[in-house]
């Protein structure tokens, strides 16, 4: 296989109509939806739109702070950039290395649903056997994986054609659920408030389990590297896509507890869409929406295969990991190395799933550990983007508000629900959440002590970003920095 090791992508692949489809298919909806309604049903009950409303707000921070560190710093690492350079190296590493361990899991929490759900459309007998269902959710991700090593434009025609479908189907759900008679119970505004929670550490488990739903709209920024205009182009495409699944996610939790309750939600499993598209559309609607998860399973996997390459890469580019790592192939232009070793470890994964329970068991599992990795890193970049743009929040009140108030805010929550929850998780979530994390420090250590010029940054400043592109600064250029060009902050 020949191969080359360039600094960076192939550049201008993306456009942002691409970027909006890959931030929707990032996050997953109808995946989402069966694989988390019934862990946040368990955990909250009737008070699930309530969760996912009160975390969207805080997320929504998280996003303008992503934007905002893209537009001077355009690294396929992302917030493993970002941090690095504001915070210190090493949350930077660690940054980097909780989104991996997250994607990692992700690849057998995705996958075995797939297999699962696959199952189900021929013989639904077959899907509660966790051996087949292995195998076919390996078949899958395999695929996926071959997608993601074609390159960039590849990816972002099948995410078009697979998140087409699926949010055709749901909007004909969400359509048909409006038309529906006969409820388990009629629709309260309470379950838009605080009352049902139990508790302040209830309220914490739940947003937990919610921040799992909103999860992989930040893709974009692992593409920016990729993508045309990105400076613009991936935090408009993130914001867009959150958007979108909010709404998606707010309707059809609302949709499960005015027709099947939150009682047989939190006990329907992986299946609880099923459930649902069978009393919309009794004969064929539950298998409709189950392919319409099928669909949106296959689309999140490949999302979650490029955030995870392109974090490796620009670690082993940044040689805080494997510089093989770092590796781009010549007729491709994809981190190659760092997708057959996903794919390796991934596969080892799902060969050790098999030893650990029924596909329930090992989804409620991961999603708890999952929601820890990424209020873990997201909190970090909320940080990052107050400090990056301390110069310049007291210039306006906009942006006080949207660069530097929305963005620590929604950083202190991710952080509160990170420690809050810890209290109400399974020994197995918190083992997983943790050790992930703690696994991280033999590499940062031993490629720290290597002399990585990672841990001797660049600081990251958007005061002096901004006037290096300042049209003052360079003579006889109009309109700051050409459109793609790297600022002095770019990796």
């Amino acid at each position: 296989m020949r191969s080359s090791t360039p600094r960076g992508l192939q550049p201008n692949v993306l456009g942002t109509g691409d970027t909006i489809v890959m931030a929707v298919a990032g996050s997953a909806p109808a995946y989402s939806l069966a694989a988390t309604t019934a862990v946040l049903a368990g955990a909250v009950g009737h008070a699930a739109p309530a969760a996912l409303l009160y975390c969207a707000v805080p997320m929504l921070g998280i996003v303008l702070a992503f934007g905002r560190l893209g537009r001077i710093d355009v690294n396929a690492g992302a917030g493993y950039s970002w941090v690095g350079r504001t915070l210190h190296p090493f949350l930077g590493f660690l940054c980097g290395w909780a989104l991996v361990v997250a994607a990692t899991l992700f690849m057998v929490a995705g996958s075995l649903p797939a297999g699962q759900l696959t199952l189900a459309l021929f013989d639904p007998a077959l899907a509660a056997a966790i051996g087949p269902a292995t195998a076919v959710g390996a078949g899958w991700f395999l695929l996926m994986l071959l997608v993601v090593l074609a390159g960039a434009r590849l990816t972002v025609r099948a995410q078009l054609l697979l998140t087409a479908v699926e949010l055709l189907i749901l909007l004909m759900f969400l359509f048909g659920a409006l038309l529906h008679r006969g409820a388990a119970a009629a629709f309260d505004w309470s379950w838009l408030g605080l009352g049902h929670f139990d508790g302040v550490s209830g309220f914490a488990s739940g947003a937990l389990i919610a921040a799992f739903y909103y999860w992989g709209w930040d893709v974009t920024s692992n593409l920016s590297e990729e993508t045309r205009d990105s400076r613009r182009t991936a935090g408009f495409a993130a914001l867009v896509g959150l958007g979108v699944v909010f709404l998606l996610f707010e309707a059809f939790t609302i949709s499960v507890n005015i027709i099947l309750g939150a009682g047989e939600a939190a006990s329907g499993g992986a299946n609880v869409l099923a459930l649902l598209g069978d009393a919309i559309w009794p004969g064929g609607g539950g298998k409709l929406l189950v392919l319409a998860v099928l669909l949106s399973t296959v689309a999140t996997l490949e999302t979650t295969l490029i955030q995870v390459t392109r974090s490796l890469f620009a670690m082993g580019r940044d040689r805080t990991m494997p510089a093989a790592l770092g590796t781009v192939h010549r007729r491709w232009n994809t981190p190659w190395v760092a997708i057959a070793v996903v794919g390796a470890v991934a596969l080892a994964l799902f060969a050790a799933a098999t030893a650990l329970g029924s596909v329930g068991d090992i989804l409620r599992a991961a999603v708890h550990a999952m929601g820890l990795q990424i209020a873990f890193y997201y909190g970090l970049a909320g940080v990052a983007a107050v400090v990056a743009y301390r110069g310049v929040l007291l210039g306006s009140v906009r942006e006080f508000l949207l660069g530097g108030v929305w963005p620590v805010l929604g950083a202190a929550f991710m952080f509160w629900i990170f420690f809050e929850s810890l209290g109400e998780l399974s020994g197995a979530s918190v083992a997983v959440g943790l050790g992930g994390l703690g696994a991280g420090l033999v590499p940062m250590l031993w490629y720290w002590r290597r002399g990585s010029t990672y841990y001797r940054p660049a600081r990251l400043d958007a005061a002096r970003a901004m006037a290096a592109a300042d049209p003052y600064a360079v003579p006889g250029r109009r309109g700051g920095a050409a459109p793609g060009e790297p600022l002095a902050t770019d990796f």
